[in-house]
């Protein structure tokens, strides 16, 4: 398959380049499409700590400005998204170096949804986050109000 293939078809490119890299036949290979798929597989699995780090944070402020609110269900979304977190920067050790720049990424959205599903004022919520990733992720950390 050519690179037009990629464009038409991308099921069947994937199908064809996997079977050129088992085959060895590497000069046949779509270098440069393939060069960006892999990238974006890295970009993708940031983009999924970065989301998980967004709901539980999300929840974290909810759960520290509005106490009244508080129950089993954010408190489980709570402890879902810190072991998914955990599981993920286990699963992809190399995502740890980018971790300070992809927790006030994660912030920063969470405090826009947060202001978005609770109604408060943006302002409420602090500019930067309030805890450290190591209490974000910590399972008895519940934020006092």
């Amino acid at each position: 398959m050519s690179a037009l293939a990629y464009h038409q078809d991308f099921y069947g490119w994937t199908q064809e380049q996997a079977k050129l890299l088992r085959e060895h036949r590497l000069n046949e290979l779509d270098l440069e499409n393939l060069l960006e798929e892999v990238e974006s597989m890295g970009k993708s699995e940031k983009r999924e700590l970065e989301s998980r780090l967004e709901v539980l944070l999300m929840h974290l402020l909810k759960w520290h400005y509005q106490p009244n609110f508080q129950g089993k269900s954010w408190e489980l979304t709570i402890r879902e998204q810190r072991a998914k977190s955990i599981r993920h920067l286990k699963e992809n050790p190399s995502l740890k170096g980018q971790l300070a720049e992809t927790f006030m990424y994660a912030y920063e959205d969470a405090r826009l949804w947060a202001a978005r599903e609770t109604g408060l004022s943006l302002d409420i919520f602090p500019d930067a986050c309030p805890w450290t990733f190591e209490q974000a992720i910590d399972p008895v950390f519940f934020p006092e109000v």
